[in-house]
């Protein structure tokens, strides 16, 4: 952590991420409306990313939360991603700003958009598998918001929405920071009974790992104050 916030390496690379996600988002939602699809195909195009991009962050969110090599380059990157198991309540900002920053944390999503972005230039894809993949770039970030708004918002729509079980519920939600290697999805949290069982299957858990990292790294900067 200590690297991580005295390097600014660190948090530029973090925004120049956001910044190439959110520009290819933009791009690929520009074009992919120049591919004809009905208003069904549209629906169905939407519900199936909206299953995907839930279980895709959640299996993101279940390897990201058992790495432990922060001696690595990425180590920081790493680090830093792990204190949110200890942050119940987040800082408010403006939802765009937000968007923006969560999605500077998603190094993965920047290949997977480029990918996208090759199949929809290549014209060899069917055009309901290039709509359902340009939504799923795009909600793999409102995910994001929805795990934020999760932790910090007290207004009604936005409760009415977990409620509704379009976005994620902090009462769902609350079992992964309680428990340990459960309910890892963030988007509404409709895949975490499969998630849960792919971590019972190949993870131990993270309480008495990244989790205990952080303690001992607490214990330390408390010591040092001294």
């Amino acid at each position: 952590m200590e690297r991580y916030r005295s390097n600014r390496i660190y948090t530029s690379f973090s925004s120049l991420i956001a910044t190439l996600n959110v520009s290819l988002q933009m791009v690929l939602v520009y074009f992919i409306w120049a591919v004809p699809l009905t208003i069904t195909g549209h629906l169905v195009a939407f519900i199936l990313a909206f299953m995907l991009t839930d279980f895709i962050n959640g299996l993101v969110h279940m390897i990201m939360d058992h790495k432990e090599d922060y001696d690595s380059f990425y180590g920081p990157l790493v680090a830093n991603f792990h204190l949110h198991h200890q942050t119940p309540k987040y800082t408010k900002r403006p939802i765009p700003l937000v968007y923006y920053n969560e999605t500077g944390a998603k190094i993965w999503l920047l290949p997977f958009l480029l990918l996208i972005l090759f199949f929809l230039t290549s014209n060899s894809f069917n055009p309901l598998v290039l709509h359902t993949l340009v939504y799923i770039g795009v909600l793999s970030s409102v995910a994001e918001v929805s795990h934020y708004l999760c932790h910090t918002s007290k207004s009604k729509t936005f409760h009415l929405l977990s409620r509704m079980g379009l976005l994620l519920s902090w009462k769902h939600h609350a079992h992964h920071h309680a428990s340990d290697n459960t309910n890892y999805a963030f988007l509404n949290g409709m895949s975490d009974p499969l998630i849960n069982l792919i971590a019972r299957t190949f993870f131990t858990g993270y309480k008495t790992t990244t989790d205990q990292h952080f303690v001992n790294y607490a214990s330390g900067s408390r010591a040092n104050q001294r």
